[in-house]
């Protein structure tokens, strides 16, 4: 993923370009999108396995309004990465675009490159996953090439255990 320092070098370069955001399959965001928000977002939780962890990201809203004709260049972006960098307690925060189609989504940003003059950003999807697998998966579910993570027996998810 793209940390908050990879994305204001990424659009230092030339202030006037303009930005475009791609989703995961390829599909654009249309070019009239805003950036409506910059945030550090945490998460703070108690995995299955009762490890507490925390998670932050640098979050982006892109909103796409009626003016049809808006277009974001790469100056106007880092400005409000600017005015947000007293929320961030990193710049190596990982970079996250939230955006609405259809569902509210965050998207992680991971990669940049320049396409027909314009500074295009890829972004991914999210994906849950168990942090306690050698707790919580049962064995017989563990390939053969996993097993040796999974050497501690199951504890955790079964019935009555996560009361």
């Amino acid at each position: 993923m793209m940390t908050l320092a990879e994305l204001k070098n990424a659009l230092s370069g030339d202030p006037e370009q303009l930005l475009r955001l791609r989703l995961p399959g390829g599909d654009a965001v249309p070019v009239s999108f805003h950036i409506t928000e910059v945030g550090q977002v945490t998460k703070d939780f108690i995995d299955c396995g009762g490890t507490r962890r925390s998670v932050s990201t640098c979050q982006l809203q892109a909103w796409v309004g009626p003016d049809e004709d808006h277009r974001i260049h790469a100056g106007k972006l880092l400005g409000i990465l600017r005015k947000g960098s007293s929320l961030m307690s990193s710049e190596e925060l990982p970079v996250e675009i939230e955006y609405e189609h259809g569902l509210i989504s965050q998207y992680p940003v991971t990669g940049v490159e320049t396409v027909d003059g314009a500074i295009v950003f890829s972004l991914t999807t999210k994906h849950t996953d168990c942090l306690a697998k050698e707790l919580c998966t049962p064995r017989h579910v563990v390939p053969a090439m996993f097993a040796s993570a999974f050497a501690k027996p199951a504890a955790c998810c079964g019935p009555g255990c996560c009361d």
